[in-house]
């Protein structure tokens, strides 16, 4: 797995700061590229980090434009990495039915 692109912002509520990275992650799924998303959440007090949440969905898309518009708007909506399956899961279904129609053209032809 390797991180194609990547945005990084931060929030403050009181006393804690919260540090978000969005990754665009790409890996191979049966000699093709394959895109995923990850999402990092760094809580900290101070300079002190008292929490990381992280969660990633590796197959999205094998098209990359696709997994980086969802990316961005995740991004544009800071969402938690708490709740990435939630939001994205229909897309990892859209890719799991893409794929199994391509293993299935790969053996009619």
């Amino acid at each position: 797995m390797n991180i194609a692109d990547e945005y990084v912002c931060n929030r403050k509520e009181d006393n804690m700061e919260f540090n978000y990275s969005y990754r665009l992650i790409k890996s191979d799924y049966r000699g093709t590229p394959v895109y995923g998303i990850e999402i990092e959440r760094k809580d900290y007090i101070g300079i002190k980090n008292i929490n990381i949440e992280r969660d990633k969905v590796t197959m999205i898309s094998f098209e990359k434009y696709k997994a980086e518009d969802i990316l961005k708007k995740l991004y544009q909506n800071q969402l938690s990495p708490i709740h990435l399956v939630d939001i994205i899961g229909c897309y990892a279904d859209e890719f799991s039915y893409e794929a199994d129609y391509r293993n299935y053209s790969e053996k009619i032809n």
